[in-house]
């Protein structure tokens, strides 16, 4: 026979299997060593706490709702204060008490927290005080922090205007799933040790977003320099394909060749990109493109906007057509680049548009081309001007870029966006 007991406040209590009730409909199966029980069956009370107004000072912290948190503890910042000896008396708090929030918004209503005498305090109205008897409290707060326990909130409260409502009687009804004694703490100290290493990794949401950045820079340094997936020695050599687009075509002669794959080669911006064209909007409104519509944090087109002819600024001039790139030649350390999204658009003069010769260049190889860091920092020692320093258009025609064949662009695009999607992945549950 397997025995749940515990001592409290000098009372020695005994509850065994056969003395529980059987329910027949239950929330889920457990193991046989465990029971269900009603939580009225395992408190010796369910306390509403004191309706008297507190203040800003007085002899004793008085909890409220904003003090209970989501993760089964009480905060103690912004306290308020009671010096009522009467509520005092019949509101004072005791270790391993736990804490029931019963009016709050629908998300919120049926927050509970242990109470771990930390410093000593009374409690608010709008809590119910919980004393567990037959069950560890710290595991009767794990279970009322639980997946199952906040889908019965959310079935069981009431909801009135802007807030909802589990009172006491709901409250005793709660079906608990109790393991053995001891079984209960080893639960306690399983989710005592997760708890802990969620908080390490909450802790260094900001060391992770840093690597994540920083892995992503690296596979891209990778990439162009040919090192982030397997040559394929049957690809026509970019040399070639050169020469056959462009007879005239001289190869760069810098001392760069040897540090790239056999058949990859320095290539001039020039000799890559379309020569940009000069546009003025001719209806009578048209889409533009400028610093503004950059988010500069994850290089997209955060929005194009619909401007009137009649008021466009003089800088409207670059036409552009869906995948070309337009990288910003004023502060280009601030990473203003973006893969354009839609056809027959007019960019600000600050941009380059980075048009890339059809059956040469692969539009998303040249995007992650100009956001590498070899691109981006490189370019960044041409800049001039004090208020507003840029580079110039020529500084991105003469700027050697790696051109691996055609096909393997296309296979490195395919592994950079396989690899930017786990890290993106990582990076949207740090931000949450």
């Amino acid at each position: 026979m397997i025995h749940v007991l515990e001592l409290r406040r000098g009372f020695f209590l005994s509850l065994t299997l056969s003395d529980t009730p059987h329910y027949e409909n239950v929330p889920f199966e457990v193991p046989e060593s465990w029971v269900w029980c009603r939580l009225e069956d395992i408190v010796c009370e369910l306390k509403y706490g004191t309706s008297e107004k507190s203040s800003s000072v007085g002899k004793i912290a008085v909890l409220r709702m904003g003090n209970i948190t989501n993760v089964g503890t009480i905060d103690y910042s912004n306290l308020v204060y009671s010096s009522n000896d009467a509520d005092i008396e019949q509101y004072s708090l005791e270790k391993d008490d736990l804490l029931f929030n019963r009016t709050n918004s629908s998300e919120w209503v049926g927050k509970t927290a242990i109470y771990k005498e930390e410093q000593p305090a009374i409690y608010a109205g709008y809590l119910i005080r919980i004393r567990p008897l037959l069950i560890s409290p710290d595991y009767l707060n794990t279970v009322m922090n639980s997946g199952y326990y906040r889908d019965w909130c959310y079935d069981v409260k009431t909801d009135a205007v802007n807030q909802s409502n589990i009172n006491a009687q709901k409250l005793s009804q709660l079906m608990i799933p109790i393991p053995p004694l001891k079984e209960q703490g080893r639960i306690v100290a399983e989710m005592d040790k997760w708890i802990s290493l969620i908080d390490i990794i909450k802790n260094g949401k900001g060391d992770l977003l840093i690597v994540t950045k920083q892995a992503k820079s690296k596979i891209l340094d990778l990439a162009i320099h040919g090192k982030l997936i397997p040559q394929d020695p049957n690809d026509e050599p970019a040399i070639e394909l050169l020469k056959r687009i462009n007879p005239s075509f001289t190869p760069c002669d810098n001392g760069h060749n040897g540090k790239l794959p056999q058949n990859w080669t320095w290539v001039k911006g020039i000799n890559i990109f379309l020569p940009m064209k000069s546009i003025k909007p001719k209806d009578e409104k048209f889409q533009y493109i400028d610093i503004d519509s950059i988010d500069n944090k994850r290089q997209i087109i955060s929005e194009i906007k619909t401007l009137k002819t009649s008021s466009a600024p003089s800088r409207a001039s670059r036409y552009t057509q869906k995948n070309d790139v337009i990288f910003s030649m004023v502060r280009p350390y601030l990473r203003n680049i973006a893969k354009v999204i839609a056809d027959d658009c007019i960019a600000s003069t600050g941009f380059y548009v980075c048009s890339p010769i059809p059956k040469l260049l692969n539009s998303d190889y040249c995007y992650y081309l100009m956001i590498s860091d070899y691109v981006v920092n490189g370019l960044n020692q041409f800049m001039k001007g004090d208020n507003s320093p840029s580079i110039n258009k020529g500084h991105i025609d003469e700027w050697l870029f790696p051109l691996p064949p055609l096909s393997e662009q296309q296979r490195i695009v395919q592994k950079i966006e396989e690899l930017f999607s786990v890290l993106d992945n990582i990076q949207k549950a740090l931000e949450v």
